[in-house]
């Protein structure tokens, strides 16, 4: 008798819970950096190299992957690289050094790179074009989780603990969602192989390098900001970890609302690109406010929430605007813009972690904010070229 066929939303809910150890692991290191570097008898900004080291794996195997998802199916890359997460989060956990560490963070990159843009790209097959901008807006919400519990739950577990209890949790619930996966995704779809050469062009496409490009410039400083924020508050305010884990959740809750209303926002504007315009705007003034001004601490926060508002609208819309117009070649595009992403967050975080070390946040606020509005010069860009965009073509 054969297996009856999940349905969408409960195929949508494993890709959330798939994801959300993606946020919770780039992001979790937010209140962490004090006491990894007491761990490691380093600095606060070598720490950042787990970061960089987890973003070259990520920017080189990233088009590898994403090609290879195209033609061997979505299923058999998402469960090995929920296997690889664990295996990435325990040897973090059980490093005798931060070398070794650092060094096993590829194995988290890896892993990363095969299931984000793989899990998108499972959307674009199975949601109909006009609702691909909500139900990936809902398996954000699970990155989005990941990135407002990650911190929180990092902060408490290591006051309770030790520094390396997070990461142990993190490695278990990959377990469990694989074990839930194998049981729920639908099975691979064997696809006719293209030639490496033809989906590369399509890279080259302005229609496809404009949202790449402005992806790689607002979320490589987002998540660079972001990844700082913690140290911003425990030098401003001089939070304990645990209050900084709870403070920078305030970044996820906004996240999730962002998530949740790019659907109606996207239907009220018509398409996705100009919601995109607008959120890119919200990021540049929020994140520079929150870095350049030393308000109170009530108001940080707020500002952490409105920046994660903005960007968890600026994420489903432009993956959105990448799925649309890559058709079937997806994987690859969306799996190539993850590798811009992470480049940028190659160069940005050990810059923006060395300058927080010296207390000069108004240098990371200009260099974040001036890789903002290269992003959105990008959109407006954009914006002016889509009346030449045929429905099916790009160009």
């Amino acid at each position: 008798m054969p297996k009856p066929t999940p349905s969408p939303s409960l195929i949508l809910a494993t890709l959330a819970l798939a994801v959300y150890f993606v946020g919770a692991v780039e992001f979790m290191l937010a209140p962490m950096l004090t006491p990894l570097a007491s761990a490691f008898a380093a600095k606060p900004a070598d720490i950042a190299w787990l970061v960089s080291a987890y973003a070259v794996s990520y920017a080189v195997l990233a088009p590898l992957i994403g090609l290879l998802g195209d033609r061997i199916g979505r299923r058999r890359l998402l469960l090995p690289a929920l296997a690889l997460f664990a295996a990435d989060a325990l040897a973090v956990a059980f490093a005798p050094s931060l070398s070794f560490a650092i060094v096993a963070r590829v194995l988290g990159g890896a892993a990363g790179a095969a299931l984000t843009p793989t899990a998108f790209a499972l959307i674009a097959e199975t949601v109909p074009e006009e609702r691909q901008a909500g139900a990936m807006g809902l398996v954000l919400l699970g990155l989005t989780l990941g990135i407002a519990t990650g911190p929180t739950f990092a902060g408490l577990l290591t006051d309770a603990y030790d520094w390396q209890a997070p990461f142990i949790a993190v490695a278990c619930g990959c377990i469990a969602v694989l074990i839930l996966a194998a049981r729920i995704l639908p099975p691979s779809i064997a696809r006719r192989s293209r030639p490496l050469k033809a989906s590369a062009a399509r890279l080259l496409d302005g229609a496809i390098l404009r949202p790449n490009l402005s992806k790689g410039f607002w979320l490589g400083a987002t998540i660079a900001g972001f990844l700082i924020s913690g140290e911003v508050l425990r030098s401003r305010y001089g939070l304990s970890t645990g209050v900084i884990g709870l403070s920078v959740a305030a970044f996820g809750l906004g996240l999730a609302a962002g998530n949740l209303a790019v659907g109606r926002l996207t239907a009220w504007a018509g398409r996705p690109e100009t919601v995109l315009v607008f959120a890119i705007g919200l990021i540049f003034f929020t994140q520079s406010a929150f870095l350049a001004t030393e308000s109170s601490c009530v108001s940080a926060i707020i500002l952490l929430a409105l920046w994660g508002f903005a960007s968890g609208l600026a994420a489903p819309a432009n993956t959105a605007v990448q799925t649309s117009r890559a058709g079937s070649d997806a994987g690859f595009v969306l799996a190539s813009s993850e590798s811009i992403n992470n480049c940028a967050l190659l160069v940005l975080a050990p810059v923006v972690a060395s300058w927080i070390g010296r207390a000069d946040t108004v240098d990371a606020a200009i260099l974040l904010g001036a890789c903002t509005l290269a992003a959105l010069g990008v959109n407006l860009l954009d914006q002016r070229s889509l009346p030449k965009i045929l429905p099916g073509e790009t160009g």
